[in-house]
Order: C-alpha cells, then sequence, then structure tokens
C-alpha cells in the first residue's frame, strides 16, 4: 500500500464509521452511536498524522493525543470536544449500567455530539 493510500483508508474508514454513527442515531441507539463518532475521529486524526508525520499511529484511542501529536491548531470549542469525546468513549464502550448510560446520553445530547463530531471531522480532513 502507498503513503497516501495508507492515510486515504483511515479517511475511507472514518468516513464510514461516520454513517455508521448516523445510522446508530437513526435507529435510537445513542450510545453506539456516540462510540462510532469517536471511533470516526480517532480514524480521521490517524490518517492526519500518517499524512503529516510519515508516522503510523500507536495504538492507543486517545483523540487527545494524536492532535496534540499532530499539532493541529484546536479552537478551544474543538478541543474542549475531542478531551469530553475521549472521557466519554470508555463508559459507551464497556458501560457499568446501561441503563444509567441511556438515561445521560439523550436524543438530544446524541445529536449535538453527532453534529459536533461531522464538522470536527471536515475540519481534521482539510488540515
Amino acid at each position: 500500500m502507498t503513503f497516501e493510500n495508507t492515510y486515504n483508508e483511515w479517511f475511507l474508514q472514518s468516513d464510514y464509521d461516520l454513517g455508521t454513527a448516523e445510522d446508530m442515531f437513526k435507529s435510537g441507539r445513542y450510545i453506539y452511536c456516540i462510540f462510532m463518532c469517536h471511533l470516526s475521529l480517532e480514524k480521521v486524526l490517524k490518517g492526519l498524522l500518517i499524512k503529516k508525520t510519515g508516522e503510523f499511529p500507536i495504538k492507543t484511542q486517545s483523540l487527545v493525543y494524536f492532535s496534540e501529536k499532530i499539532g493541529i491548531s484546536a479552537n478551544e470549542k474543538h478541543y474542549e470536544f475531542l478531551y469530553t469525546l475521549d472521557k466519554i468513549s470508555v463508559p459507551t464502550r464497556y458501560p457499568e449500567s446501561l441503563s444509567k448510560l441511556i438515561a445521560v446520553f439523550t436524543k438530544e445530547k446524541s445529536e449535538d455530539i453527532l453534529k459536533t463530531t461531522k464538522e470536527i471531522q471536515q475540519w481534521i480532513k482539510l488540515q
């Protein structure tokens, strides 16, 4: 696989995961919507890391780590969102109490996360 194909593959997978997040939202599976939002941003950041540095990403899921490693100049709102999504991604993967998580991540909250994820994903691709 060529260098360009490598980061383009990450971008393609990010788009696919974002589409899955949209499908999870439409079906009312808001926890999985959020999980897929995180995965989408993780993959687009890994692709950008390869594109910018030529390095293959380490095995971590931290959005903040990758954004700092790449050195992208995220505004405060974007950085806070990445930080928050990092914090909530673990409980959406491994919930201690599914019913409590469902109560926290309402349709409205999930919709906001999905919308912001779309904005940030597009912004990252333009870096």
